[in-house]
């Protein structure tokens, strides 16, 4: 099977996160590529996916421990029994241990049963191997099922009702539970991991060479063995967006974080002020050209918060020239309005703004 048809592949959707694009965006710029790929803002990791099923050797990039946890299951093969087994021993070994956080938004989100084997889960992953790829894939796989909406038959998620894409903030969350008189059923946790598991492992993907690195882009030092890089594509967090450690607080938090929103960790790319925001991406596209071939190619899908008065061409322009790392603009063209296909802004919940237009920009590195 080739790599178009298997892009729409349930690992690529192992966990909804809020900011990606489609496969089909990566497999375009890496048509008839060769050579290691680069992703410096990898998110989920769709980039590195589409990587894969190339049978391209790829390395993505995130400040993010929930990105950098969920892109890095694109990466591993497993079998879905071994996933289950695990997710069963973490239960056994921890359920009668753990202490569930307490207080009003934990016994509304979730049934005390469930609550209990997921909490014996995240503390039975906290000390696993970070490397052990069945404990990649169950990581990956509980964040995709910690929060989304309540099933009419068939339960794909532990919480009560609750988004998807993000985790409502607790005192939100109680008020629309408490005013629809919504209490959490009861969920095995070890069933939702079951049907997960079964769609996610497939022995027939191609064998995966790479790595995804938990850094921040501006600093980032390549381990040995990966690159040089004959291909980079990305999407930067879009000018504006300030809150994806808030807004994906209940995942940091079974991760390790605090049982609260973390507003003091939402420190990305500066986004305040469009000429620091400029400056520091520039900063990215300086340090990965250290680990480039002359020739490389880097494809950028950008964009802008609607809320947030800015011009996304001018930024992402202004950041490649101030580089003066030798990336030469080809061209830049629109990708269409944000409400136009999966695009990253449509994932924001601005649904009452007019979407902004997203640009897709194509660079080479001069020799």
């Amino acid at each position: 099977m080739n790599a178009s048809a298997l892009a729409s592949h349930p690992l690529n959707t192992v966990a909804p996160y809020y900011t990606m694009f489609r496969p089909e965006f990566p497999l375009a710029a890496l048509e008839g590529a060769s050579g290691w790929v680069l992703d410096p803002f990898c998110g989920r990791g769709t980039t590195n996916f589409a990587a894969r099923l190339l049978g391209l050797p790829s390395v993505g990039i995130d400040a993010s421990p929930v990105a950098v946890a969920i892109a890095s299951a694109k990466l591993v093969s497993v079998d879905a029994k071994r996933v289950v087994a695990l997710a069963h021993d973490l239960i056994m070994q921890h359920a009668d241990a753990v202490e569930p956080p307490a207080g009003e938004f934990w016994e509304l989100a979730y049934h005390p049963d469930t609550l209990r084997e997921l909490c014996a889960i995240r503390e039975g992953l906290r000390a696993a191997d970070s490397a052990d790829p069945t404990a990649v894939m169950l990581r990956a796989i509980m964040l995709g099922a910690l929060h989304g909406p309540c099933g009419k038959h068939v339960q794909s998620y532990l919480s009560n009702q609750m988004p998807r894409t993000y985790a409502t903030k607790p005192a939100g969350a109680v008020r629309f539970w408490r005013a629809r008189g919504m209490q959490p059923s009861r969920i095995p946790v070890l069933d939702v991991v079951a049907r997960r598991a079964t769609r996610a492992c497939d022995s027939t993907l191609p064998s995966a060479r790479g790595c995804i690195l938990h850094a921040d882009a501006r600093r980032i030092e390549m381990p040995p063995g990966a690159g040089p890089f004959s291909h980079i594509v990305t999407s930067p967090p879009y000018y504006g967006m300030r809150t994806y450690v808030s807004d994906q607080w209940l995942r940091h938090w079974f991760l390790g974080g605090p049982p609260r929103p973390d507003y003091a960790a939402d420190r990305q790319l500066e986004s305040a002020n469009p000429e620091r925001f400029a400056a520091d991406l520039a900063l990215v596209w300086s340090r990965v050209a250290q680990w480039a071939r002359p020739g490389c190619r880097l494809t950028v899908r950008f964009g802008a918060v609607p809320s947030v008065p800015s011009e996304p061409e001018s930024l992402i322009v202004s950041s490649l020239e101030s580089s003066d790392a030798g990336w030469r603009i080809m061209r830049v063209s629109t990708a269409g309005a944000a409400d136009r296909g999966r695009r990253q802004a449509q994932q924001f919940g601005f649904v009452r703004s007019k979407p902004i237009t997203e640009i897709d920009v194509f660079a080479m590195l001069r020799g």
